[in-house]
């Protein structure tokens, strides 16, 4: 947590930096108290729906996250994305150079990583296919169709 907490506080001396605070979190900033200090550099606010949550996300310069769907997320609002952690399920947005990883190890690198990403694109890619999937569908299920009616129409029927 201190690593993070350098790195987000050496970013907010170049671009603004909100954190969306989980109240588990909170609680460790207060018990250690860290939280004072951090909030005259970040704007911590409490935690958002899942619609703040994307507004955030689409207009972010970039989004430093643990792992999970945020990375994603970024990747979809073609925003850098930097994960706080050695590895991470979606590889194909670190290949494609959409999202970077950092070990939260000192605040430096995690800093260095940060400010390594911001303004930097991915390629384009489209890990999910070209946007064509209910054409080809309908494409599919027509010619099925169109097999079967004459399949019947062949077939004499005795009453």
């Amino acid at each position: 947590m201190a690593a993070i907490i350098e790195a987000l506080q050496t970013t907010a001396r170049q671009l603004p930096v909100v954190w969306p605070l989980h109240p588990r979190t909170r609680r460790v900033l207060v018990q250690s108290r860290l939280l004072d200090t951090l909030a005259q550099q970040v704007h911590l606010i409490d935690p958002v729906g899942y619609l703040d949550m994307v507004q955030l996300e689409k207009f972010a310069a970039l989004i430093a996250t643990d792992p999970g769907g945020v990375q994603k997320e970024a990747f979809f609002h073609q925003v850098p994305c930097v994960t706080l952690r050695d590895e991470t399920e979606w590889v194909e947005l670190v290949q494609s150079g959409w999202n970077r990883l950092a070990p939260p190890v000192d605040g430096g690198s995690v800093a260095t990583a940060i400010n390594a990403a911001l303004g930097n694109r991915g390629h384009d890619i489209r890990p999910y296919g070209a946007g064509n999937a209910a054409a080809k569908i309908a494409h599919e299920l027509q010619q099925r169709l169109l097999i079967w009616y004459e399949n019947i129409r062949d077939v004499s029927f005795a009453y």
